[in-house]
């Protein structure tokens, strides 16, 4: 199998006043695509700045960083951006949701400015249970609506890497597992790689593959060759 995401001897430092904060020490891994990867973590273990990393949203001080045999740490801006628009997906903590556009027009912005491979915006929404609510605006919709609704944005443009940052840290139990069992599903079905960061070792019985990171480097990798459904795993 192909390995979708290469970091070698990955740094990120930030400054803060006279302090220097090192976020990520000398990370090193592989990722193949297709996988469902959590990458677990406290806070300030550097799991954020690495999702960002891959994403393109920040850039590493040092290392390298290849994402689908793109040299994502050496990209100038503009391909970046190009990067970013057609082959990585985003689900945020906190949906991001445009709260003047339906649910299909939250969907339909991404699929747009994606590539010309993307999936139907209403296509999107009916995978994702959410076919009876296209045209609710944001707040006519349940924290877990939401959150399926930003599923379905981050898949909507058919990304080859879809990235979730905390995607179940603002819902209630029930919630958070109907969401991660909409992400297991859509991954097993369009075999598109996943990479999720949480602090919730939970979750981790549902990965492919866990990566446990600590005070920026990563501490162990786990492969998992029985992941569980989302409903089997006990929070």
């Amino acid at each position: 199998m192909m390995s979708h995401i290469v970091l070698h001897e990955v740094r990120k430092t930030y400054r803060m006043g006279t302090n220097v904060i090192t976020a990520l020490d000398g990370v090193s891994l592989a990722i193949e695509a297709g996988e469902f990867v959590v990458v677990l973590g406290p806070s300030g273990s550097g799991k954020t700045t690495l999702l960002n990393i891959l994403g393109g949203l920040e850039s590493a001080d040092s290392g390298e960083v290849m994402v689908g045999g793109e040299p994502v740490s050496t990209l100038p801006e503009r391909k970046l951006t190009t990067y970013r628009r057609r082959q990585v997906g985003f689900v945020f903590q906190f949906f991001n949701l445009l709260p003047t556009l339906t649910a299909l027009e939250n969907v339909a912005l991404s699929a747009e400015m994606g590539n010309k491979r993307g999936h139907s915006p209403a296509e999107m929404l009916a995978r994702v249970g959410l076919g009876d609510r296209t045209h609710h605006y944001p707040g006519q919709l349940s924290g877990g609506q939401q959150q399926r609704v930003a599923v379905a944005r981050a898949l909507a443009k058919n990304p080859a890497l879809v990235l979730a940052d905390e995607p179940t840290g603002s819902l209630d139990v029930d919630t958070g597992v109907d969401v991660l069992r909409v992400m297991r599903a859509l991954n097993r079905e369009t075999r598109q790689t996943f990479v999720l960061v949480t602090h919730n070792s939970a979750i981790a019985g549902i990965a492919d593959r866990v990566i446990r990171l600590g005070s920026g480097r990563v501490q162990h990798v786990i492969t998992n060759p029985s992941p569980a459904e989302p409903g089997e795993i006990e929070w």
